[in-house]
């Protein structure tokens, strides 16, 4: 088979779970996450259990389906500022590519934001898609930049840190209803890993 009938076949593929995904959201949306079944997310979305099942595996993942790109947004943008003075600097704009990303539609992330903060099996799925996402920014960091063949502690250190920003900065964010500001809210939240410098300046994690 030829790389372009490959490359229609993920497409296609990417937009049914996308449809299926709006369609399962709203039903979210309206009976709550945990009253909802398979069987109500294949009647809404008018195919069979076992096609919705082919698409996702867990109620948990279709939620989080918006969230399945963020890991590859991060490292391209590390693999994009390979000339930034640190990594966290490096990864504090990473971070910003992400958000910048997921924020297509205020109030659809908001909602589900929110709705990802109030669910416990929502919120432990979101870090275990995290820590997936971890060993190829620690493999960036550690290839360029400040971490380059430097401890692996403390290039794990500043990934793990910099993914927990993200997520509090997002939840933060919600609970506005998406007035804050993020890029503010963002350098909050990187700042307060920082210490202050010898000369009065900020040194980064």
């Amino acid at each position: 088979m030829c790389a372009a009938s490959v490359g229609t076949r993920e497409i296609s593929r990417h937009a049914v779970r996308a449809e299926l995904a709006r369609v399962a959201f709203n039903r979210f949306c309206l009976t709550g996450f945990d009253e909802v079944t398979f069987a109500d997310l294949a009647e809404a979305a008018g195919v069979s259990r076992s096609t919705f099942l082919r698409y996702f595996g867990t109620k948990e993942d279709v939620v989080l389906f918006v969230f399945d790109p963020v890991g590859d947004v991060i490292t391209d943008a590390l693999d994009a500022d390979q000339a930034g003075e640190h990594d966290w600097d490096r990864l504090r704009n990473a971070v910003e590519a992400a958000v910048t990303f997921l924020v297509r539609d205020v109030q659809e992330l908001v909602t589900i934001v929110s709705l990802v903060d109030r669910t416990p099996a929502l919120c432990a799925r979101l870090r275990e898609k995290q820590a997936s996402w971890q060993p190829e920014i620690v493999a960036r960091l550690r290839g360029t930049g400040s971490s380059a063949d430097g401890s692996p502690v403390v290039a794990n250190v500043r990934a793990a840190a910099a993914l927990e920003c993200l997520r509090i900065v997002l939840g933060q964010w919600s609970a506005s209803g998406g007035q804050d500001d993020l890029g503010n809210v963002l350098d909050t939240a990187f700042a307060a890993f920082s210490t202050p410098g010898r000369q009065g300046t900020e040194a980064p994690l």
